[in-house]
């Protein structure tokens, strides 16, 4: 079924209060370590979004049987690993499916995994997960495109992460997990979709050790029980709410949150001029009646500011009078949603991955995503516009956002995705 446009009737002030979803990003790599365990795992907080059912299909297909038991919550089970492949027409939907390969080279022993895809706004390598794997004992040969890894024996040794990568650590310590070696990691990735997937393993009965920090150790065990794990929740949809109660000169309560993942972000938006309280397991963010300043944001690693949020800071920056600069070194490509935001009148400037931003007013414009994050930035500056913008590229936000239009409305936009028109059988 074909997806219709999102359309937005802005200028609305938003109120009250909404839940951020379970994390996304935090529920891929546990859905692919569930493998890990012969016996069935119990996950709460699971978003219902289409990569979360990208991974299970995946998941299904190296043998993992799943059943949702709850609204977000998922019994998955994997007595047996059936296929070691995790074939293209999978893995190039989404770059986290590359992290199967860490899971079944622990499990089985053998991986055969195609070149991972996902947002269309750069190249990200995985050189990094390669010379992990190397560093510590497998084979990795690449071949057309597809990475085809072999281990004997139990991982052993240290490793250095050149940079910092989610994504790279969590490949390494899945790899890791089994077996009865000793893995080190050093300049490990602290972020939180890390820290949460340690924890989901040692509930399990893994050995590692450092969570957040950058150094881990891995003591590799025979074999993980199974459990039940509740997700964290998803700061980056946490953010964006936030930031689009500052774009609407809003006062709005998020719930489900943990405002120590959310600092950096509360720092620059306290820093544009809007009230931040943190409760517990809760956010007030509220910036009625007040002129905002224009800041200048550089992305980083976390506890940094997210470059998950740089497009959608974009977008409240674009509206703010006076100049802001955005850099975002690290994904210097990530920019697909400045030239839609051209069309919507705002006044951004480009040079590498710096953005001059000059802010004002921005107007309704029919827009299209080009991946998930720039769809963000397109419905944050159609809620500050007057008159109606359509969105289309709808398939990127739901990737990310789960029954996006519904959870607008319960804070106070005029969001509305119409119904599909089907064809007649008579056509």
């Amino acid at each position: 079924m074909q997806l219709t446009p999102l359309h937005l009737q802005g200028g609305r002030e938003l109120s009250g209060e909404i839940a951020a979803q379970p994390s996304k990003n935090a529920a891929l790599p546990i859905i692919v370590a569930s493998l890990l365990s012969s016996e069935p795992v119990t996950l709460h907080g699971v978003p219902r979004l289409s990569d979360v059912y990208t991974i299970l299909d995946l998941a299904h297909h190296v043998g993992t049987r799943h059943a949702w038991v709850g609204p977000n919550s998922l019994t998955l089970h994997t007595p047996e690993i059936l296929n070691t492949d995790a074939p293209y027409a999978l893995v190039s939907k989404m770059r986290a499916s590359f992290i199967m390969m860490g899971a079944l080279i622990a499990r089985a022993g053998q991986a055969t995994v195609s070149m991972p895809g996902g947002c269309a706004f750069g190249y990200r390598p995985v050189d990094q997960h390669v010379k992990a794997f190397r560093a510590l004992g497998v084979q990795v040969e690449e071949e057309g495109g597809n990475f085809d890894a072999r281990r004997e024996g139990s991982l052993k040794g240290t490793f250095v992460f050149e940079l910092l990568t989610v994504g790279g650590t969590q490949n390494a310590i899945l790899a890791a997990v089994l077996g009865g070696g000793v893995v080190t990691l050093e300049n490990a990735s602290i972020d939180t979709d890390v820290v949460d997937l340690i924890g989901f393993l040692n509930s399990l009965g893994a050995d590692i050790r450092g969570a957040g920090t950058n150094t881990l150790t891995i003591h590799g065990v025979q074999a993980l029980r199974g459990g039940e794990y509740r997700v964290i929740p998803d700061r980056i949809e946490a953010g964006t709410f936030m930031i689009a109660a500052a774009a609407t000169r809003s006062r709005l309560v998020l719930t489900n949150v943990r405002p120590d993942h959310l600092r950096a972000i509360s720092a620059k938006l306290t820093e544009m001029g809007v009230d931040i309280l943190e409760t517990e397991g809760s956010l007030i963010v509220d910036a009625r009646d007040r002129e905002l300043k224009p800041v200048n944001v550089t992305t980083q690693s976390f506890p940094g500011f997210p470059t998950d949020v740089q497009p959608q800071m974009s977008a409240l920056l674009a509206t703010i009078p006076g100049t802001s600069v955005v850099q975002d070194p690290v994904y210097p490509d990530r920019l697909t949603h400045v030239a839609e935001l051209h069309r919507m009148g705002a006044n951004i400037t480009v040079s590498g991955y710096t953005q001059v931003i000059q802010g004002g007013p921005l107007h309704a414009a029919p827009v299209k995503a080009a991946d998930l994050r720039a769809g963000a930035a397109l419905f944050i500056a159609a809620l500050t516009t007057e008159g109606e913008t359509v969105i289309d590229g709808v398939q990127y936000l739901n990737r990310g956002y789960e029954r996006l239009a519904e959870r607008l409305r319960s804070v106070g936009a005029n969001a509305w995705q119409p119904q599909p028109v089907l064809a007649s059988a008579m056509d």
